[in-house]
């Protein structure tokens, strides 16, 4: 599109800052790595949501910064989130916050089983515990270090689904289409779009839901909210990440304007226009684990047969070392129909050693 990057990244090896125009090695609170930011920039955004609020603070002093410091001070903590969802008119699973040990003794028997979460840091299944009841409590707070978190009752959920808005300095909104997840260990495995067991009924709701959160945060910039769909039909939210998502790298292969397109056009201020899926698409998380399915010694999965089938899209980070659970890519299968997309799809999971869609 004719732009300049600049990364911020401490890792000498990091995948965005080989090919970014600028790489700077430095740590996200890093004065001096801050100033070059500047220096280098017009405007700036955070693909990472842990990077901190603090920091986009002090770069909003002299640049444009999107989502700004105020938006990710919120999406950054589990509780103060859940809060808003609520204050934003959006429905969430019912929560307690956890922030001292006499608060292990208010929580009700009813609202187990649940979910204990770490309020910062938590991502990808890290900091979350299952607490099936009130005696699980205490011992799993515990082995969190008795951080504050957000005990979660768990709730019947028939599917999880998200959905990627986008938002303008002038408050427009686009929105891609509506994205079905199946998580594995708390981390993204697949996503379906048209997403198979969602109706335009719910989809309207969570798109609804999605772009009340984004204007109640006064957002500008790509934005995701995770949501479930439980078995009574009710929508509930679970999260949002103030950045382009997992979710949604299907759009680079499946539609005319990818999540990361519309990402740059509100960095500056272009006009946003409604994303067209012209493919079905199915889409494969690629995690380190696929490297090590004959053992302990890292070995390439086998990507030109995966790439010898129709309407395959591959896609490695350029991550130097492989690790379990680590997200080294991601492939887009995309075809006329989710019948097709979803057969490749299943003979990908075959070739390379993942459990089918």
């Amino acid at each position: 599109m004719g732009f300049r990057t600049a990364v911020l990244d401490l890792d000498e090896n990091s995948p965005a800052g080989m090919i970014a125009h600028a790489h700077i090695a430095a740590d996200y609170v890093d004065a001096a790595g801050i100033a070059l930011l500047v220096e280098e920039c017009e405007a700036i955004t955070t693909e990472f949501e842990n990077v901190p609020a603090s920091t986009l603070a002090a770069l909003a002093i002299h640049r444009r910064v999107f989502p700004s410091a105020a938006s990710v001070t919120v999406c950054q903590h589990r509780a103060r989130e859940k809060a808003h969802f609520l204050q934003s008119g959006v429905p969430c699973a019912p929560y307690f916050v956890l922030e001292a040990p006499d608060d292990l003794q208010k929580v009700a028997p009813a609202h187990f089983p649940a979910i204990l979460k770490s309020s910062t840091l938590g991502y990808d299944g890290k900091g979350q515990i299952n607490v099936p009841d009130a005696g699980s409590l205490a011992p799993a707070w515990a082995s969190l270090g008795s951080v504050p978190c957000v005990l979660e009752k768990r709730v019947d959920l028939v599917a999880e689904f998200s959905i990627v808005v986008a938002r303008g300095h002038d408050g427009a909104m686009v929105h891609l289409p509506v994205q079905q997840n199946l998580h594995r260990d708390g981390i993204l495995a697949i996503t379906q779009v048209p997403a198979p067991d969602i109706s335009e009924q719910v989809a309207g709701r969570a798109r609804d839901h999605a772009k009340a959160i984004a204007a109640s945060l006064d957002y500008v910039g790509v934005m995701c909210v995770e949501f479930f769909l439980l078995r009574d039909g009710t929508v509930l939210a679970n999260e949002v990440a103030p950045r382009p998502h997992n979710s949604g790298h299907y759009s680079i292969d499946a539609c005319d304007v990818s999540q990361f397109e519309l990402q740059v056009r509100t960095l500056a201020g272009l006009p946003l226009v409604t994303p067209r899926l012209h493919s079905h698409a199915v889409m494969l998380n690629l995690l380190g684990d696929l490297w090590f399915v004959h053992g302990d010694t890292a070995v390439e999965p086998p990507w030109p047969t995966v790439l010898a089938l129709p309407g395959v899209h591959l896609h490695l980070y350029g991550k130097s070392q492989p690790r379990r659970g680590r997200k080294m890519g991601h492939v887009t299968i995309t075809a006329a129909d989710s019948a097709t997309a979803q057969s490749v799809a299943q003979t990908v999971a075959q070739i390379i050693g993942i459990s089918p869609p």
